[in-house]
């Protein structure tokens, strides 16, 4: 079972940029997908940004895209957000997650209602407020 853990965050001014990581351990398949996720207050959790490792294969929701750079380190077990230009809509908190199974970015970002089996950090807040 794959496990991840987040780190970063914090509150900047709109405009400002920020970066997220999250350590990851546990990976049997490069294939399995791995991405962030945010819950607004007062709202679902969404998919943000997802990446399948074997192929590089990236996922963007569309207000995030221009803006928000996913990527891993060299060995693919640190999972980065890059995110620029930000937005308070883009205020909430931001989970790494992973799944056992294989599946595109796409799929794995969008799965509505999203499965209870993707293993979740503990979160990071982003706040964006002047």
């Amino acid at each position: 079972q794959v496990q991840v853990v987040e780190s970063g965050g914090g509150s900047v001014q709109p405009g400002g940029s920020l970066r997220l990581s999250c350590t990851t351990s546990g990976f049997a398949m490069s294939s399995q997908p791995i991405g962030w996720f945010r819950r607004a207050p007062g709202k679902g959790r969404v998919g943000i940004s997802c990446l399948r490792r074997d192929d590089n294969s990236r996922h963007y929701r569309d207000s995030v895209k221009g803006r928000f750079t996913i990527s891993t380190d060299n060995t693919k077990t640190t999972l980065f957000l890059d995110m620029t230009h930000l937005r308070p809509e883009d205020t909430g908190v931001y989970y790494c997650a992973a799944s056992d199974i294989p599946a595109s970015p796409g799929v794995f970002c969008q799965n509505y209602p999203i499965p209870q089996d993707y293993n979740w950090g503990p979160g990071a807040q982003v706040t964006v407020s002047s």
